[in-house]
């Protein structure tokens, strides 16, 4: 009874070790790949629990997400000689489910040394030996990383087209302590240069509004003058119109008003020309002589001077007519 006893619990020992050894999980975000005596099986597993053939079968989990991979210190030579350090580039991939077995086959379990951490190794270098330190460290800085992408991507799209290159990102490399400080003088200076400059355009560019705002003062003062200018015009061309309407008016006041007299004395002249007959005379005279009835010289006046006086009394009665 004690040997099987002894006998069930080496049995049940062993099954738990089986199990404990062939039971395996795989994470969310992985692929499960296996070997077995060393070579790669041709199968995969989702995340989940699996199993296997303990001790004959072994497996690694392979990412398949979005992983940075972090290359530190690579050491880069300018085409000046001066040796310079990058201290951390980060490259973002992701490796497509399907293409695992093909990666993994061609370049191992740890296809991103192969694939990524040689090959920016390689492409930095051979970017720094064709610049200058200063083309490294600041005028061509900012075209590294998509340099380093653009050319991880053309190898992996030849070597290994599941694996995706989303983005680098490159930090400022390390260079000499003399060097460094010479840089940062000259950043200074220009950003004095700069600082200066944008003040210039600043002043020139008060100046011109200035300018532009005296412009349009002035033009609006003169589009005025000219505005009152041709209203005094206007004003003046008025007067003169009236002007000359009431000189025709007067003119033609004028004009009736010697009609009317010119008629009136002709009527009155063809008037006394009518009046101016033998018998109006006849009657004048005697009138004249009826005024002058006071008058006494007695019955020796002589007939000369009666006819004279006649003749005169008459005549101012004419006139005064």
């Amino acid at each position: 009874m004690a040997d099987q006893t002894s006998m069930l619990a080496v049995i049940i020992l062993a099954v738990g070790v089986s199990v404990h050894f062939s039971l395996h999980k795989v994470e969310e975000g992985y692929v499960g790949i296996y070997y077995r005596g060393g070579a790669l099986l041709p199968v995969t597993s989702q995340p989940g629990f699996h199993m296997m053939i303990p001790v004959l079968t072994t497996y690694k989990a392979i990412q398949t997400t979005l992983q940075t991979d972090e290359v530190k210190n690579v050491p880069c030579g300018t085409s000046g000689g001066v040796m310079i350090y990058f201290e951390r580039i980060e490259v973002v991939n992701k490796l497509d489910p399907n293409s695992v077995l093909d990666v993994v086959r061609n370049f191992t379990a740890d296809y991103d040394k192969t694939l990524i951490f040689n090959k920016v190794h390689h492409e930095l270098n051979q970017f720094c030996s064709a610049h200058t330190l200063h083309e490294v460290y600041i005028d061509l800085f900012d075209q590294i990383d998509e340099n380093l992408s653009t050319a991880l991507q053309n190898d992996l799209n030849e070597l290994a087209p599941g694996l995706k290159v989303n983005g680098v990102r490159v930090t400022k490399p390390k260079i000499p302590e003399a060097i460094r400080k010479n840089y940062e003088l000259m950043e200074a200076e220009k950003s004095k240069f700069l600082i200066a400059e944008q003040h210039q355009k600043v002043v020139e560019k008060e100046a011109e509004t200035a300018r532009r705002k005296a412009v349009i003062e002035a033009e609006k003062e003169a589009h005025v003058a000219k505005i009152q200018y041709e209203q005094k015009i206007m004003e003046k061309e008025s007067l003169q119109k009236i002007e000359l309407i009431e000189d025709s008016i007067h003119k033609a006041k004028q004009q009736t008003k010697a009609e009317a007299d010119y008629y009136h004395l002709k009527k009155q002249a063809e008037a006394n020309k009518l009046l101016l007959t033998k018998e109006y005379l006849e009657l004048k005279k005697y009138e004249a002589l009826a005024l002058n009835n006071k008058i006494y010289f007695g019955n020796d006046i002589p007939n000369m001077f009666l006819q004279a006086n006649v003749g005169e009394s008459f005549s101012k009665n004419v006139q005064v007519e």
